[in-house]
């Protein structure tokens, strides 16, 4: 090696070395924060819309339980009267639908009706007066088929 000779004085080229995985830069802790952020967000969304929608799906059990053991008795309509009224107190509470009984209750029922209310005026009266008339005059197949009409109207 020559003294002289500013070349043989070099060092070979060697990679930097890096940084590593660990910790990361600071641009990725703010990613992560805010994808962490949106997940908790977009998680209590659908909580909040799956527990708002939840006296939906429990009207309809009860619907499809009044429907397996459905029949023409005075019971049988009060308790869907009641669904209809628990369903009528959920969606209006400021009408305080649970109050209403006979004509008020027949004429609410039809107000909130999603469809033709002159058809099923004649069906709504039976039915509402079927649960307390010692016999039902109702047939409880069209009753529950106007149940499930207007609780699928209700958009609350």
């Amino acid at each position: 090696m020559n003294p002289e000779d500013a070349l043989s004085q070099l060092r070979d080229i060697h990679q930097p070395v890096t940084g590593g995985l660990w910790p990361p830069a600071p641009g990725w802790w703010l990613l992560a924060l805010i994808a962490i952020a949106l997940v908790a967000v977009i998680l209590w969304l659908l909580y909040r819309r799956r527990q708002k929608s939840l006296w939906r799906r429990l009207a309809e059990a009860e619907l499809n339980r009044l429907s397996a053991a459905a029949a023409p008795s005075p019971e049988w309509f009060s308790r869907l009267n009641t669904l209809l009224k628990q369903v009528s107190r959920e969606c209006y509470p400021e009408l305080h639908p649970e109050t209403l009984s006979g004509e008020a209750w027949i004429s609410f029922l039809l107000e909130q009706a999603p469809a033709d209310r002159t058809a099923s005026r004649p069906l709504v009266e039976a039915m509402v007066r079927s649960a307390w008339l010692p016999e039902a005059s109702a047939d409880p197949a069209q009753a529950l088929a106007f149940a499930r009409q207007w609780l699928g109207g209700q958009k609350c």
